[in-house]
């Protein structure tokens, strides 16, 4: 697979500074970085970023790659004086065959090639992310043409080889520059590309070998998906050429923010708000789960930011290995409007409790603070 543009990789332009691709570059690595990251292919995006910002990073290599493109970049800044491997260096026989007028390698434009890769993107409920759901849908996509096959030719006419390539799909083009005469290669643009000439082309597809058309694909959404994971649909992206096996679909999944809950992983996280009352003298109540509902006690004494753990009322990982917990947030809520009675309650209960019961309760800044500034 050919290498994409360094510059696309990091989503810069080719003028961009030195900050600017480090900006960008951090961006993206706290974003695919295989530690943090439960995104299909993070570990590749990330080691792609990676590779783009060595070589970007530097000005040498950045100048190599400017002029010569990624084999120029794999020289390591050093040029092409050297002595070296041409192996590995992707399209480097194109450059050979610009530089010094032939022999490198020539590639079958008949040969089949895998279709290309779609993406989609779905938005889902959170519950619907937790639980997993059978979904179908409907998306534009080219596919082979019925009426032809493929071939772009009408049933029964004949496909011949290109008259002005021979069948090679590319030209070599001859030019005389101050390194001597240069050989460059160059796409057919009677056949383009294809090697083949069509003299009666199809009239359903008018001689791509292609249509458009409103697929309905059925997708299963495994429980447990979280925001931004994506889900691979083996054989339904864009055709093969030549043959080739079809691309895959990649349906990307967006969950919806929830009213009150939030995912962190396979745990699912909720702030409950409790009255003082409540957290003074403990209660028993019920709190909402992505299950349904479950009672909890709450211990008297309770202090606002309590964790409560309900074990198993999370989301299940989506590789099969468990399932998470809820975890609940106590929050005391203070009273605002209060009439007079109740603060009457509260004036009396302020001067009945006494400052040793407080610092029997808690040790907390509070109360250390309180004793400083007493002694």
């Amino acid at each position: 697979m050919s290498k994409r543009d360094y510059y696309d990789v990091l989503g810069v332009s080719k003028d961009a500074s030195k900050d600017e691709i480090k900006k960008a570059y951090r961006k993206l690595a706290r974003k695919y970085h295989p530690d943090v990251s439960q995104e299909e292919g993070a570990s590749d995006k990330f080691k792609e970023a990676k590779e783009a910002y060595e070589v970007l990073s530097n000005q040498q290599k950045r100048a190599q790659y400017d002029q010569f493109g990624h084999a120029g970049a794999q020289q390591g800044g050093q040029g092409f004086g050297g002595g070296f491997n041409a192996e590995g260096f992707g399209d480097f026989g194109d450059i050979f065959d610009m530089f010094f007028g032939g022999g490198g390698r020539q590639r079958d434009p008949n040969a089949p090639r895998k279709g290309q890769d779609l993406q989609y993107t779905m938005e889902i409920q959170f519950e619907e992310a937790v639980f997993g759901k059978d979904t179908t849908i409907h998306i534009p996509k080219e596919e082979e043409c019925e009426t032809c096959e493929g071939s772009g030719a009408k049933p029964g006419s004949d496909v011949k080889t290109c008259s002005q390539c021979n069948g090679a799909g590319q030209l070599n083009v001859e030019q005389n520059t101050p390194f001597g005469r240069v050989v460059n290669r160059r796409v057919c643009n009677q056949c383009e590309g294809t090697g083949q000439e069509i003299e009666d082309k199809c009239t359903t597809c008018g001689g791509s070998g292609r249509v458009k058309k409103r697929k309905k694909i059925d997708i299963n959404i495994p429980g447990g998906i979280d925001d931004g994971q994506q889900i691979r649909v083996s054989g339904q992206g864009g055709p093969g050429v030549n043959g080739g096996p079809p691309g895959d679909l990649f349906v990307v999944v967006r969950v919806r923010r929830h009213e009150f809950f939030e995912r962190d992983g396979d745990d699912i996280l909720c702030e409950m708000p409790i009255t003082f009352t409540q957290a003074a003298l403990g209660d028993e109540m019920e709190v909402p789960t992505v299950h349904g509902k479950v009672k909890l006690k709450i211990p008297a004494g309770t202090q606002t930011g309590t964790h409560f753990r309900l074990k198993g009322k999370g989301a299940p990982n989506v590789h099969g290995y468990g399932q998470g917990d809820q975890h609940i947030l106590v929050k005391v809520i203070v009273p605002k409007n209060m009439n007079d009675r109740q603060k009457e309650i509260l004036r009396e209960f302020h001067e009945i409790t006494s400052d040793e019961e407080i610092d029997e309760q808690s040790d907390s800044l509070f109360t250390r603070m309180k004793r400083a500034f007493k002694g």
